[in-house]
């Protein structure tokens, strides 16, 4: 076979599968014509011309995702580093601005969040960043948005997914946050304190009265026997007077026959009349000055002479030191 007609051949393979390419799902391709902008294609085979037209590039149209770190300060000068998370993605009508307006995406993206975020994060203090990190997210998304949809993106969400203060801001949070549940529940300590004195003092007050009414129809009926006694005894000639001592020396000797019944008893019984006391007193003061008396009459009294005693050598004894003498 000539060899011109297999480079022919082989030519015009080259060139039949240089005709034909596919696009990806999702996926948009720009042609370009001798370094100018033709068309743009999707998904699917497709067809262009060799040599003429060429891939320019391929554009990615589902949603993406570029998480931003920034280190700002808030209103009460705590630095912070907040992470926000930026969703977006390339309108389809739109591939050509996004392809050649914009060449790197995601930086320019990433300079309008720290632009947004340090302009609203130093109005805030600590507390309320936390609070109003929706708000902070909402006000990056329009901010995108009304920058970005100029080049062809689309701002799907943003996110505001992490705030991490300072390791000594934190520690600081923490203790006064466990200050304040320990504060709380001092508070409930106290207050079921409070409610069980309170039960309690009730109880103990409910105790009394019942011990009173007790003691009261205890000592009532007790009258009442005493009366029936009496009227026992005046029965049988016996005047008030008399029954009245009879009924106290009869209780006087049953108490005293109660006590005794127990062997193992400690008790010692004093007298617990009114006047008891200074009986005793005036009994131990008359003591005392009798005590006093004998031992002043024994002093006064005159010392007796002793008889001469006549040792002789039979009644010597040597252990015996004494001197004796005629009187003493």
């Amino acid at each position: 076979m000539n060899p011109f007609i297999i480079v022919l051949i082989v030519f015009g393979l080259f060139i039949l599968f240089a005709s034909f390419f596919t696009v990806k799902q999702q996926t948009a391709v720009v042609i370009e014509r001798f370094g100018k902008f033709t068309s743009i294609r999707n998904s699917g085979l497709q067809l262009k011309i060799p040599i003429i037209d060429r891939v320019a590039g391929r554009v990615n149209l589902r949603i993406q995702q570029l998480d931003v770190l920034i280190e700002t300060k808030t209103k009460d000068n705590v630095f912070i580093k907040m992470k926000v998370s930026v969703q977006f993605k390339v309108i389809q009508d739109k591939v050509y601005e996004a392809f050649y307006k914009l060449e790197y995406p995601h930086d320019q993206i990433t300079a309008y969040v720290f632009d947004v975020v340090r302009a609203e994060v130093p109005k805030l203090i600590l507390d309320d960043v936390f609070v109003r990190k929706d708000d902070i997210a909402i006000a990056v998304k329009r901010e995108l948005n009304e920058a970005m949809t100029t080049y062809g993106y689309d701002i799907i969400n943003t996110l505001v997914t992490d705030i991490d203060p300072d390791i000594q801001v934190k520690n600081a949070m923490n203790r006064i946050n466990a200050a304040d549940r320990e504060k709380t529940a001092a508070e409930f300590e106290s207050e079921a304190q409070r409610i069980r004195i309170v039960a309690k003092a009730k109880a103990e007050a409910e105790s009394k009265k019942l011990q009173g009414q007790g003691i009261a129809d205890q000592r009532r009926e007790i009258a009442r026997g005493l009366v029936e006694s009496v009227e026992v005894l005046n029965s049988v000639g016996i005047n008030s007077q008399e029954a009245s001592a009879l009924i106290v020396v009869t209780q006087h000797y049953d108490t005293l026959q109660a006590i005794g019944a127990d062997t193992n008893s400690n008790l010692i019984l004093l007298p617990n009349s009114p006047q008891a006391g200074s009986d005793m007193l005036n009994n131990m003061v008359a003591s005392f000055s009798a005590s006093n008396q004998i031992g002043e009459t024994m002093k006064n009294q005159p010392k007796r002479p002793k008889k001469k005693i006549d040792n002789t050598s039979a009644d010597y004894n040597p252990s015996d030191t004494s001197n004796p003498t005629d009187e003493v």
